[in-house]
């Protein structure tokens, strides 16, 4: 009926809601939050000491871990250091040792001693997007999980931070953590 109405043949109106759906669909990048404040300095926030707390869910969603964590940041010669020890709540410790490296505007090059590469960190507004990929033990072996790592600054010293954890495209589990900036 539509398509009699406007005189459109139909496999046009089917185009035309495939491209709006597709439109729908596009991913959300860090550029969408460059006007959110605050603005997020990579350098002022990761300064000095902070205190992460947060949750493990598995890939159903189901919290099945939580942790403290104190992080030390520090920069050097334009270099930070971001040095992060975990506490689990079963008892087991991590650390954790980012370098970032600037690499042009509101970039920097993100390495640590567990992810595989260096990964490109963008900042635009109040927000900071990381992609890496994870390797985590998992019965015994070391498994490879891509992070893909959202960090929202509400203000000048609370970040929260969402991390959707997949392996072969599949979502394996997520951490949902609130970093605070200590005095």
């Amino acid at each position: 009926m539509l398509c009699q109405i406007v005189k459109v043949a139909p496999w046009c109106v089917a185009s035309i809601a495939f491209v709006v759906l597709l439109g729908a669909c596009s991913p959300i990048t860090v550029n969408d939050y460059k006007d959110k404040t605050p603005k997020l300095n990579v350098e002022t926030f990761f300064e000095g000491r902070l205190s992460a707390h947060g949750v493990v869910k598995n890939r159903s969603g189901k919290v099945i871990r939580h942790f403290n964590a104190k992080i030390h940041a520090r920069w050097d010669n334009g270099i930070g250091t971001l040095d992060e020890y975990f506490v689990f709540d079963d008892g087991e410790q991590q650390q954790r040792i980012w370098t970032l490296t600037p690499d042009g505007a509101q970039r920097y090059i993100a390495t640590a001693g567990d992810v595989v590469g260096p990964s490109t960190m963008r900042i635009a507004g109040n927000s900071l997007f990381l992609n890496y990929v994870l390797q985590v033990p998992y019965n015994g072996k070391i498994v490879d999980v891509a992070v893909d790592d959202r960090m929202y600054l509400v203000d000048a010293v609370t970040l929260l931070n969402e991390s959707v954890m997949t392996k072969w495209g599949f979502k394996v589990g997520e951490v949902l953590l609130v970093i605070k900036k200590l005095p």
